[in-house]
């Protein structure tokens, strides 16, 4: 796949979002879901990416296990899913669809304080 609009890839996402389980989505407070094209030179930054590293998503924010409830200020969380990085990985439609959804789910995951390692069990374990 080579050609995506923004409205497509947007839709995409409100459709991933509706298939995910909503006890999750409901969950998600004070939490914006962005798309960009590429990550941005600060993210790039932050991350240490090198210019030939893939990002498909990411999260910004304090994951719910590390708040205390004290945090004054608090500006609301992120999640941003790339557009263009997600294209290079994706044959076809249904591969697209497959990649938003579960780089949505990986991040939604970091909100709720999962690590990396965790998320990678939860996904290779087998389903019901």
């Amino acid at each position: 796949m080579t050609e995506l609009t923004d409205e497509l890839f947007d839709q995409l996402i409100t459709r991933a979002m509706d298939e995910l389980p909503q006890e999750y989505i409901r969950g998600l407070q004070n939490v914006a879901i962005v798309m960009a094209d590429e990550p941005d030179e600060q993210q790039r930054e932050k991350l240490k990416l090198g210019h030939g590293n893939l990002l498909l998503g990411l999260y910004e924010g304090v994951p719910l296990t590390r708040r205390t409830g004290n945090e004054p200020g608090l500006l609301p969380d992120k999640i941003t899913l790339f557009k263009n990085p997600i294209l290079m990985v994706s044959r076809d439609e249904t591969a697209l669809f497959e990649q938003i959804k579960r780089t949505l789910w990986h991040e939604i995951a970091h909100y709720y304080g999962l690590d990396h390692d965790r998320i990678d069990h939860l996904e290779r374990r087998p389903k019901p």
